[in-house]
Formats: structure tokens, sequence, C-alpha cells
């Protein structure tokens, strides 16, 4: 098959047999054939398209009370499953071209499609997590548009009967630099369905080609369509990162977006306060929770300027530019796609059984039992974050971040593990506040941090009671970062970081700080109190930070209170 490429759309310009390397689900035979053969021809746009789409400097956003933003969301999760939606093909990423291809995938005349039931529990298992309502029959229709890597020139989806619809997502926004406090939005599912996915083009720039890998067609996805109920990008990026975090508690979805296990589009609109909603743009394909962020605001604030220069949005595909922190234009959306939805014919209704249910006894076996699955739920990121508040008294906020970083929250639940006494608290201040600033500036990640929660948890005992104070504490997270093999009570006896709290040898010392710093004293008494942290410091500097700072303040305040009085 030989395609024209224009700029902006692909037009057919003959076709061939589809010639590729493939493995054969349904046999052993290897089929090799020349895939050189199968070529795109690319012609590059125009100067004057490049200068359109490239000589646009980044909008700075300013608030803009006057204007309102209108966001949804339309997720495509790849199911975890080793066979693909309708064939025994594999699914592993990063197999060699063309290998995980089955006779069905290529669209083999003859060959038809089965439905894989871990594909369909995977779907009914996330729509009870999102409270959506699972339809008792939902049914399979083929949505026809006609790109190279997509033999069968249509994909089976779920177009007007979907698997499961009314859901409704609840999330916490946070960002730590930008919200005091995490606030909680809710998002409705318009409608959860089940699909294949296309396969890729791999483009050759200097051939002027591109080959077709067909390993992902047919691998199985959930599409979850979202209500355009969000505002900004944040709150965008917050659902994507729920959604994560429900769908990898699931086990439905691996969500390694590096992997386009999960891809994102968002439809973005602006319009002023009390006016119609305005003309939406869909951003394509983000890969990343933090480039949904960036993508969205960046599209928000170029509607905006488009619309305050007296411009027009256009209804139009665009895509985020990782390198340019920009969308661009794919394709305009002037006319209305036809798809020509029409039911598969090889696929029959789709029914599971809900609310205790009976079926036929021969094909009871072959249903898929929603009740069962609902009793499968494990506890989800909500319920996670409303437990640590309720049982442990820990802030929402601290919450939100233990529940984000799943190694962080084992670390949590083992030191609590070990000993009922350890302060929730104080255990959620090290791990949050402590240990993740130590490795951040040594550009460490919890996944490849060897040390355990023993260790962390031996340095909340010993911060619990006094032996060390907060600054040794970092000095033994450091070292135990570090890959010290020791623990943190043999690390203090051997170096002789155990905190001083001998009231007789504090006053001893402060005594000496306030003889050797007259001029500091004089100042003090003189109302500089500002000077009273230069005492404080010098106490610290002299006992090498190991005094019980508590205790250094209120034996200084009374002496030099003493001397200011006589």
């Amino acid at each position: 098959m030989t395609v024209i490429y224009n700029g902006r759309k692909y037009a057919f310009a003959f076709a061939i047999t589809t010639l590729f390397t493939r493995r054969c689900s349904f046999c052993t035979t290897n089929v090799s054939t020349d895939s050189g053969n199968f070529i795109l021809r690319k012609v590059k746009p125009s100067s004057s398209q490049i200068a359109r789409y490239t000589n646009e400097a980044i909008f700075k956003n300013k608030t803009r009370s006057h204007w309102k933003a209108v966001v949804g969301l339309e997720v495509h999760a790849q199911i975890t499953s080793t066979s693909k939606l309708f064939s025994g093909a594999g699914t592993e990423f990063g197999a060699p071209v063309n290998t995980n291809v089955s006779l069905f995938d290529a669209a083999i005349p003859g060959t038809l499609p089965v439905l894989n039931r871990r594909c369909v529990e995977a779907g009914v298992l996330t729509a009870l997590a999102l409270s959506c309502r699972v339809n008792p029959v939902s049914v399979f229709d083929r949505k026809h548009y006609f790109y190279a890597d997509l033999p069968a020139g249509y994909q089976i989806t779920q177009h007007r009967l979907p698997l499961a619809q009314e859901g409704e997502l609840e999330f916490h926004v946070f960002i730590p630099d930008v919200h005091h406090k995490p606030y909680i939005k809710k998002s409705c599912i318009k409608q959860l369905q089940l699909e294949q996915d296309s396969g890729k083009l791999l483009h050759d720039e200097e051939a002027c080609r591109s080959l077709v890998d067909l390993s992902r067609a047919g691998i199985p996805l959930m599409e979850l369509v979202f209500e355009p109920d969000l505002e900004d990008g944040e709150e965008a990026a917050a659902l994507v990162k729920e959604l994560i975090l429900i769908l990898q508690c699931l086990g439905t979805c691996s969500c390694k977006m590096e992997e386009g296990a999960l891809r994102v589009d968002a439809n973005v609109s602006v319009h002023r306060e009390g006016e119609p909603l305005g003309v939406r743009s869909e951003v394509k394909n983000i890969g990343s929770i933090r480039a949904v962020a960036h993508a969205v605001k960046y599209e928000i604030d170029r509607q905006v300027r488009t619309l305050e220069s007296g411009g027009v949005v256009v209804n139009e595909t665009r895509a985020w530019d990782t390198d340019s922190r920009q969308t661009v234009p794919m394709r305009d959306k002037e006319e209305k796609q036809d798809y020509r939805y029409m039911p598969e014919p090889n696929l029959p209704p789709l029914r599971v059984l809900l609310n205790g249910q009976h079926a036929i006894p021969d094909i009871k076996k072959d249903c898929v039992n929603v009740d069962c699955l609902r009793r499968k739920l494990p506890e989800l990121p909500r319920e996670t974050r409303e437990k640590l508040i309720n049982q442990y008294g820990i802030s929402a906020e601290s919450a939100v971040i233990l529940v984000n970083e799943n190694n962080l929250l084992k670390h949590f639940y083992g030191i609590m593990g070990e000993k009922k006494s350890r302060d929730p608290k104080l255990s959620t201040n090290i791990l949050i506040m402590e240990l993740l600033t130590i490795l951040n500036k040594n550009k460490l990640s919890l996944e490849t941090s060897p040390f355990s929660s023993y260790s962390l948890g031996e340095v909340v005992d010993l911060l619990q009671s006094k032996k060390v104070n907060l600054v040794t504490a970092r000095k033994l997270l450091q070292e135990i970062v570090s890959g010290n093999p020791q623990s943190p009570s043999e690390m203090v006896e051997k170096y002789g970081w155990a905190q001083i709290t001998d009231s007789s040898e504090i006053e001893d010392v402060c005594t000496a700080v306030i003889e050797q710093n007259p001029r500091l004293v004089e100042q003090f008494c003189a109302g500089k109190t500002k000077v009273f942290n230069s005492l404080v410091g010098k106490v610290a500097k002299i006992t090498e930070n190991r005094a019980n700072m508590a205790l250094v303040v209120k034996v200084l305040r009374d002496k030099l209170s003493k001397i200011q009085n006589s």
C-alpha cells in the first residue's frame, strides 16, 4: 500500500498485498516477505505552514477571571493480559517487529475474532472501582477509518452500548508549591468501553518511507471517556494520577506511559463567563502525567491569546511537542468524519451476570459474574487515604503524598507495623520531609534504594526517645541512603552522635558562650533580640549539633534574662 502525505492528511493511492514478517499464533510457521514494499511517501508541508506553527511565541499565562476553561479527558488504558483482545497473539512490550501477530490481527480473510475473557473481567473490575453502572448486555461495533497500520480498515470497539456507563472518579488536587491544602474534585465518567488498538508505523526519514509493525494491532484497550468538567491542567493531571493508582491497585493496567500502556487525549475549550462554550481542540496521545498538566495549560493559554487578539479558535486535533513544550496542529475537524459505525457481525452481544442473576447451566461457566468480581475489589486509594487520616491521625496532605508514592506508603506501613508505639506523624515527617529531600539531593529514587523499613523505624525510635536530635537523624538517613550496613544505633554509638541532654553540661556550654561573646550579649540586652539565634548557633557549633536545642534555648533565655535584670 502506498500512501501520499500532503502535510496534514493521508491519501491512499493504490493498494497491494500487505507484506511483512509475522509469527502466526495459530501455527508455528514463520511467514517472511519483503516489508520494504510497504511504503509511506511523505511530502513536506509548505514553508508558510511551518512558519505558522513554529513562529508562535509561548503565551505567558496571566490571571484572567473573565475567561473560563473547560477540559474533558479520554484515556486509553492497555489491559494487562498475556494475549490480545480477539486473538491468541502475545502482548509483551518490546518484542521484535511483527512477531506478536496472528492471522486475525493481519486481517487475513476468513479469520474470526474470539473475545478474551480476561479483558472483559478487567473492564468490569475497573468499572466497579469507578462506580460505573455495568450494562448486562453490551455490543461491539466496527469503526471504519483507513490508516496504514489498520489492516482490516476498521477497529472493533463499543460505540452504541458500551460495557459500563455513568461512573465517577473522586480525586485530590494538591501541588505543594501551588496549593496550601488539597481539595477534592469529582469528574463524571460517560462510559467505559473495550476496543482493540491499531498497529504502529516506523518512520524512516532518510529513506522517506514508513514500515508497518502489527505487533500492537489488536492489543486490548479500555477507553474511559470523562465528561468535560475539569478547569485546568493541574486538575487533569491529578485525575490521571488517581486513575493510574486505581488501575495499578486493581492490576488491570500497568500504566507505564513510557511504553504507551496509558495514553491521554484532552479536549480543551475556553469561553467568557456567562457565555456559551467555546470551540474545542483535542490534544492527542499525551504521554506523561506532567505533560498532561503542561499540554492543557498551554492549550488554554493559546486559545485565550487567540481570542483576545481577535482570532478564531479552530476545531482541530493537535499534538503535544515535548521539546518545544507547545501543542502543534495535526489535522482539522471542520468536516465531521463519518466512521460508518455498524454492528460487528462476528461477535454476539456480550452478556454478564448482575445482582445474583443465574445463567443457563450450559453457559454459566462462560459468563462473567459481576458480583464475584465486586467481592474481589481491593482497598482503593481513596479508602487508603481515609484510613491513614482516621486510623493514624496524619494530615490530609501527608495522606495524599503517601498514597501517591506507593513505595513510601510501604515504608510507612513497615515502620508502623513493627512498633505500635511509634508516632505516626513523626514517622510521616521523617519519610516525606527528610527522606525524600535526601533522595532528591542524591538524585536517587525509592524504587532503586536498597534500605529497609526497619532502619527507618530505628531512626524514628531514636528521635522519638530523644536519643538523637533532628540534625543527627538527617545524618543517619544520609548514611542509610548511602548504603552504610550498620544499624542507626550502631552508628550513633560509633560516631558519638548521641544527643546531649544533661542539663548541667548544657548550662556549662551556654555559660561559656555568653562569656566569649560579650558584644552579642550587650546587643541582646539593648533590645536586639535577633542576636539570640547567633548565640544558639554558637552552642550548636560547640556541641557539634548534638545538644538538645529545646533545652539550650531555655537555658540561654534564663541566663540572659538574669543578666538583663541585674
